[in-house]
């Protein structure tokens, strides 16, 4: 099932192949996406992908008047899934996701994702239960929208930000198209956005073989808003001559920190 231009899964071209208590699987187009700080191959939109996929299958236990929100991402990343993404020009992501674990305040999402029957990632997404809100918008299903462009940069609607001198970041633009049902900036858009940054923190020197982001993990904190001052940024805590870690945050269009980050990579 494709989704309209006009809302977040759309913007990214993701399909939704199967939705169940029991698993859900969906697709998306990564090819030719660039981390817009280095200009190298990213595996940012793996999670993308599991937002969705982890979220859904989070969503898909949920009560009568009960509502989820996403509290932990953790991706996995397997060597090499950088390249084999770029090389598969035709072929989208596909992840699976089913249940880990029984349901209780929260629920466990286990994910796995591939291209062309190799594994590039496995991942987990955390989501707790509460009452339905009442500001709950519907996306629409009927077809719509356009594309801002081809460039990762544009689909996420963010541009490169001043550091001064340390760090990396990235502003995130106020793009309605980019919100959840609940008017902050989709948790697989900022997922995004902080793998981005951390990735380019750790990747400073071009003269030296880059770092390969390996793990992801992230904390969402509170609701995230784009505009006005809503940026990410991030810093190397530690690279090394093997591996890396920087941490990033996503600080929304209220100045307080939303998410938090830790980025673990490896040449």
């Amino acid at each position: 099932m494709p989704y309209p231009l006009n809302t977040p899964l759309g913007r990214f071209g993701i399909e939704t192949v199967e939705e169940g208590l029991d698993g859900c699987v969906a697709t998306i187009p990564a090819a030719g996406l660039l981390n817009p700080l280095t200009g190298h191959p990213t595996v940012a939109p793996l999670a993308m992908l599991v937002d969705h996929i982890g979220g859904l299958i989070n969503h898909a236990r949920r009560g009568p008047q009960e509502w989820t929100v996403s509290s932990e991402l953790s991706l996995e990343v397997a060597p090499g899934a950088a390249e084999a993404v770029a090389s598969a020009a035709s072929e989208p992501i596909r992840g699976i996701a089913r249940p880990l674990g029984r349901k209780g305040q929260a629920a466990l999402g286990l994910c796995e994702l591939s291209i062309g029957g190799e594994v590039l990632a496995t991942a987990t997404v955390r989501s707790f239960y509460i009452v339905v809100p009442d500001s709950l918008a519907l996306w629409t299903e009927e077809p719509g929208g356009s594309l801002p462009g081809t460039r990762l940069d544009q689909l996420m609607a963010v541009e490169v930000g001043e550091t001064g001198g340390a760090g990396a970041v990235l502003v995130q633009r106020d793009d309605a198209v980019l919100n959840n049902l609940v008017g902050t900036v989709h948790g697989g858009v900022s997922s995004m956005g902080l793998e981005l940054v951390g990735s380019a923190a750790l990747n400073t020197d071009t003269a030296v073989e880059p770092y390969n982001t390996a793990s992801l993990r992230v904390n969402f904190l509170r609701p995230f808003h784009g505009g006005a001052d809503a940026h990410y940024r991030a810093k190397s805590i530690h690279a090394g001559r093997s591996s890396g870690v920087a941490e990033a945050e996503a600080v929304g269009a209220d100045g307080r920190v939303a998410l938090l980050a830790r980025v673990t990579a490896y040449r």
